[in-house]
This record gives structure tokens, C-alpha cells and sequence, in this order.
């Protein structure tokens, strides 16, 4: 499997009663295949030059996305280098993107992934909810990570589209949690067979008037 650098946070924190694994090491995105985890996050430092390189993707004035539905290979980083607004600064950006890539597919075993980049200007999906796939990579490279609820935080009954006899999703807002960025987050969705009733939920967080985020999805296809 491909290196990642940890971060220097504790090396792994797990309830036995809870839904989620988290660690500094490779070792807990594989919890994901845990009947009674939805939610596996690796948290790491992201280096000074990687930082670099995603800062100079978000001085734009407009917010963009790209996609790319394929192999991990070296298509893909041609690609991302010829679509990304700074390629002179893209190096180190596109080396964790296939680096994660690479991951996404050996963890799953397939040949395909599907990945999207983009910058936002406001939030994705601000409403809580559940994804209708197996199983999502998601990181943040810059601003707010995404916040998502432990299940004894949501009302279930509320989710799907708003109506005036949807309940409120939220149980309780104080159980709110947030990834961090660099975060490497594995995603279970209603997708996923078995887990269709205990989907992760989770949205985008809101954004400060002129603030961006840098925000990379990866789906096995």
C-alpha cells in the first residue's frame, strides 16, 4: 500500500460502543470494513510543500472543480497537472492526490476510481444527510473539514428531503464533530450492503464571507 505521513496526534482513539476509528497511522483506514464502523479518518501533518502548492491553487478569483474517472495512473497526474489554475505549483498537490488515489484502489481492489477536486466559495451540501454510495474518501486540503454526527446525535426520521413533518435531523448540537485539514476520512454510505439504515451523516460546514476550501472526494468505481 502507498505511505502516508502520519500526523503527531495520538496514535488511535476508539470507543468500543462507537461508530468511528481514528489514528495517525494507515493502519485504521481498514476499520472502514468493521460491521459497526462508518467512519474511519487517519489524521496527518500536511508538509510545508504540499501546503504551498494548495495555497497557490486557491488564489483564484472563481471557484473550479475538476473530475477524473480512470486508473491512478500517470493519465491521471497529467491530467490534474493540465486542469489545476497554477501548474508551475502543482507538483506536490498532484503527488498526494495519486498517492491517495493509489490507496483508494488497493483498499478496494479495483482499477478505477472516481475522483473530483474542487474549490468552494460556499457550502457543497449544508443540510445534514447521507450518502446513497458504498463507501467515499474525503479530505479537506484547505478551510473547514467536513462535520459530521455520532449516531446518538441524529434523528434518523428527519433525514431525505425537508418538509414541514420532517423532524430536526440534529438531536443534539453540541455533538457536532469536525475533520480537520489533512484529515484522510473513509465514508460509509447507505450503499454499502448492510449499513443501508447507519449511513454516516454528516454536510459541508459554512463559510465565512471570503473564505474558500480545497475539498478532494475519491469513490471506488
Amino acid at each position: 500500500m502507498p505511505t502516508l505521513s502520519p500526523s503527531s496526534r495520538t496514535s488511535h482513539s476508539e470507543n468500543r460502543a462507537s461508530h468511528w476509528a481514528t489514528g495517525s497511522e494507515i493502519s485504521v483506514l481498514p476499520r472502514i470494513f468493521d460491521d459497526n464502523i462508518n467512519l474511519a479518518v487517519m489524521h496527518r501533518n500536511l508538509s510545508a510543500s504540499l501546503r504551498i502548492s494548495i495555497q497557490a491553487q486557491c488564489q483564484v478569483e472563481r471557484a473550479w472543480q475538476l473530475s477524473w474517472l480512470g486508473k491512478p495512473d500517470d493519465e491521471l497526474r497529467a491530467d490534474l497537472v493540465r486542469k489545476l489554475p497554477v501548474p508551475k505549483a502543482a507538483e506536490p498537490l498532484v503527488e498526494d492526490i495519486q498517492l491517495l488515489a493509489e490507496a483508494m484502489a488497493y483498499l478496494f481492489d479495483t482499477d478505477t476510481v472516481g475522483i473530483r477536486l474542487r474549490l468552494l466559495d460556499a457550502a457543497m451540501c449544508p443540510r445534514f444527510h447521507c450518502d446513497n454510495l458504498p463507501v467515499r474518501l474525503v479530505t479537506t486540503y484547505s478551510g473547514p473539514g467536513s462535520e459530521w454526527l455520532p449516531e446518538s446525535a441524529v434523528n434518523r426520521a428527519g433525514l431525505g428531503a425537508p418538509g414541514a413533518d420532517k423532524p430536526e435531523i440534529l438531536a443534539d448540537r453540541g455533538a457536532i464533530q469536525r475533520l480537520q485539514p489533512g484529515d484522510i476520512a473513509l465514508l460509509k454510505g447507505s450503499g454499502w450492503v448492510g449499513n443501508e439504515e447507519h449511513a454516516l451523516v454528516h454536510r459541508s460546514p459554512e463559510l465565512s464571507s471570503g473564505q474558500k476550501r480545497l475539498l478532494l472526494t475519491i469513490d471506488p468505481a
